[in-house]
């Protein structure tokens, strides 16, 4: 299959690459550095040209107010495009849980990308994923200083980068899902603990301090951010990972 990964050179989308074309597949990555404008469609129809699958992993360049119209715009090009070149699979990667936070704008407009795909003219696969263990160097840092690292007590149920792109790339050489398959790491957490155990790997000795305001993930409450049951749950552990 001839596959147009959009943000094919980012975190997710590089990996998704390599994983197709180790396959057999033809993945193309594109972005704004190989001449692909999202939002204004320059160079999209070029880089559907002959593609059966497309899969958008572009990712909005901030998480505020400015965040539902980068991904309202960027579907509506996406899909406009993708209808006149016959791509007959459509794919996203968006987040557990984020119907269940509405109080975060850039949740919001994840949800919005979703609905904008389902009503759309392309058949279509939503793979919804948790937080990723990349992330929590940059979660610590939202609300630290020198001497400690206040984190809510959220739970979490994070995973690799690495599963993700796995679970991206089995749903878009499949049959459209017309649906969302949820994919999540194989233990829950509360944000606070895995803080603690990231820094006691790191060699930091900061104290976390559990904080039921601090960061982003204050606004997740109970289980929101936790996979429901059918989830595909991944292999890799958090203590192994960090082992790596």
């Amino acid at each position: 299959m001839k596959i147009a990964v959009i943000g094919g050179t980012g975190l997710i989308g590089s990996q998704v690459v390599t994983i197709l074309n180790a396959n057999g597949h033809e993945a193309v990555p594109h972005s704004p550095s190989s001449g692909l404008d999202l939002l204004s469609g320059q160079g999209l129809a070029e880089a559907l040209e002959g593609a059966d699958v497309v899969v958008n992993l572009t990712n909005s360049p901030t998480f505020d107010e400015a965040s539902p119209a980068f991904f309202q715009q960027t579907m509506d090009t996406l899909l406009a495009a993708a209808e006149a070149a016959g791509v007959g699979h459509a794919v996203i990667l968006s987040i557990v849980g984020a119907d269940l936070v509405p109080d975060l704008v850039y949740y919001r407009a994840k949800v919005l990308q979703e609905n904008i795909l389902k009503a759309g003219p392309v058949p279509y696969s939503i793979v919804r994923a948790t937080q990723f263990f990349e992330f929590m160097d940059s979660v610590l840092s939202w609300t630290s200083d020198e001497h400690t690292v206040r984190l809510p007590a959220t739970l979490v149920q994070p995973m690799a980068s690495a599963d993700v792109a796995r679970a991206v790339a089995d749903v878009s050489v499949g049959t459209p899902l017309r649906g969302t398959r949820n994919v999540a790491g194989p233990e829950v957490f509360r944000l606070d603990e895995l803080g603690k155990i990231t820094l006691a790997a790191r060699g930091d000795q900061r104290t976390v301090v559990t904080d039921s305001t601090a960061g982003m993930f204050a606004a997740a409450s109970g289980k929101a951010l936790i996979a429901e049951d059918g989830a595909v749950i991944a292999k890799t552990a958090y203590p192994d990972w960090l082992a790596r």
